[in-house]
């Protein structure tokens, strides 16, 4: 297969990838405001969680069918105990609170899994490679683009096409209003926290065979999430796959061709989107 087009392919698996993790962290940060500074470490518990059920069912099936449901617990509970009692102060407040609990995620981890770099295997019937464009790509890798498509459709029918997506959308354009019409937001917005939790967890299971599981994941994975979020635009899904695809594409194909360049090309995109496009290339502006 062509250098180029095999590179291409692996940008496109790595912005599926950013776009598990960034679309439930675009619509917390649209809804509820909150700069969640732990949500890379829902990604990392899910690979972790992943690994061991997988250790201990042999499937790798049921670690991403289990592992994002316990995530997502987390994440639900940390909206209703913590954060909850922060909405109505500084944003800094929610921020230290995430960072903090980054903290604990990752002693939690260490603790139970050690600091040595492991990895999911993929299952025995992806582990080929298989012809295609007139060369070869690994099974596993044109498995998980599918997924990822697939995820983001059933996202985006759920989100324009049911009353629980109108709900959402509410609640990201105008959440006073939303709550004057009657909408359970408190409900609305444990529940969108607690999505959130689980996609990060699920795609840290699927990203488990291709990244690796180890401590410190979190953080490597944060970072592109938040700049996807801020070039596709706050609460925006359609933005958060964009923008994930975007990311994906540049940093990989920076990394294949100008490695002393690829994130300073990244980080070249998010200032001209913050320049020229400050809300981000899908996301709505803000009345001054």
């Amino acid at each position: 297969m062509d250098l180029f087009l095999s590179q291409a392919l692996n940008g496109l698996v790595y912005g599926i990838l950013l776009f598990l993790l960034a679309a439930g962290l675009s619509m917390i940060f649209g809804l509820l405001g909150v700069v969640n500074l732990a949500h890379g470490s829902f990604f990392m518990l899910g690979a972790f969680i992943g690994l061991s059920v997988m250790q201990i069912t042999g499937s790798f099936w049921l670690a991403m069918l289990l592992a994002p449901i316990p995530v997502g617990l987390v994440a639900a509970a940390i909206e209703m105990f913590f954060l909850r009692r922060l909405y109505r102060r500084d944003r800094l407040d929610q921020v230290l609170l995430t960072f903090g609990f980054s903290f604990i995620f990752t002693d939690l981890v260490e603790t139970v899994w050690g600091r040595d770099v492991l990895a999911i295997d993929e299952p025995p019937s992806l582990q080929n490679s298989i012809e295609f464009l007139g060369g070869f790509y690994p099974s596993y890798r044109l498995a998980l683009l599918g997924f990822g498509l697939l995820v983001a459709f059933v996202l985006w029918r759920i989100v324009e096409h049911t009353r629980a997506g109108a709900m959402v959308r509410a609640g990201v354009d105008d959440p006073a209003s939303a709550m004057g019409i009657g909408l359970n937001v408190p409900l609305l917005l444990t529940s969108t926290f607690a999505l959130g939790g689980a996609l990060a967890g699920l795609a840290g299971v699927v990203a488990g065979p291709i990244l690796g599981v180890y401590s410190g994941l979190d953080i490597e994975v944060l970072i592109p999430a938040f700049i996807v979020v801020v070039v596709g635009g706050l609460g925006s899904l359609k933005g958060a796959f964009f923008g994930s695809l975007l990311i994906g594409m540049t940093d990989t194909l920076g990394r294949a061709y100008l490695p002393d360049m690829a994130m300073f090309l990244t980080y070249l995109m998010l200032i001209a989107v913050l320049l020229f496009r400050p809300a981000g290339l899908f996301g709505i502006a803000q009345p001054q």
